[in-house]
């Protein structure tokens, strides 16, 4: 069966508060997107690896790789001008329309291969996986009048990536017009009236987004 991952990085990273967009930082002396890249290379060696970028980073994210010997096989997809548009430009990149495709954001580097692999195999079944995390904290809702009120945490779970897919079902979910409740891929996979299986994610999957989570990323490779 044909397998593809697709891994979006077009965020500016102003959260981060650095000049340098997220995708590109050095961890544990290479930048994060490698580190991804190699963690779904080793979970599948066969696997047609595709990294959404912005355009103009090309010629930056080239000389990076050349910069670190990185020669890992991968195709570079220019990205749109949102997630779901950047999604859509890798999917239409593949070269095949059967099979299976995982959408995974550049930027979390501490997926096992545990879970890569599990997502492939739920999707193959089910037509969908996406790993989710049980919460930790108590949750309240706020509502527009600033009243809160207690919610069973029990009832939630938190959304990792990848989320993976059967991939001509998911060619026909990212045929419509992209909309605001499109918050991720099993969004657009729903708005079809198709149910979406969840699996266990690991807690240490963790979107790099500030500098504490910079800081916790380094912590977590010096501990392996």
């Amino acid at each position: 069966m044909n397998k593809a991952a697709i891994l979006v990085a077009g965020g500016k990273g102003m959260r981060m508060g650095t000049s340098l967009p997220k995708q590109y930082l050095p961890l544990a002396g290479k930048p994060v997107l490698m580190h991804t890249l190699e963690k779904f290379f080793s979970a599948d060696p066969n696997l047609h690896l595709v990294l959404v970028l912005p355009k103009d980073d090309f010629d930056y994210w080239k000389t990076l790789c050349a910069q670190h010997n990185f020669e890992l096989p991968h195709e570079l997809v220019s990205g749109g001008d949102s997630r779901f548009q950047s999604v859509k430009n890798g999917l239409m990149a593949l070269p095949f329309t059967e099979g299976l495709v995982a959408i995974h954001d550049g930027v979390r580097p501490f997926v096992t291969e545990h879970v890569i692999l599990s997502s492939f195999e739920q999707a193959a079944k089910s037509g969908s996986a996406i790993p989710v995390v049980s919460l930790k904290d108590s949750l309240r809702k706020v509502d527009a009048g600033g009243e809160s009120t207690y919610q069973e945490r029990t009832n939630f779970r938190l959304v990792q990536t990848p989320q993976t897919f059967q991939l001509k079902p998911l060619l026909q979910a990212f045929a419509v017009k992209e909309l605001e409740i499109f918050t991720d891929d099993a969004t657009v996979y729903e708005y079809q009236g198709w149910t979406v299986s969840l699996i266990e994610g690991n807690s240490e999957n963790i979107k790099l987004t500030t500098p504490e989570d910079l800081a916790f990323a380094e912590f977590l490779m010096a501990t392996r």
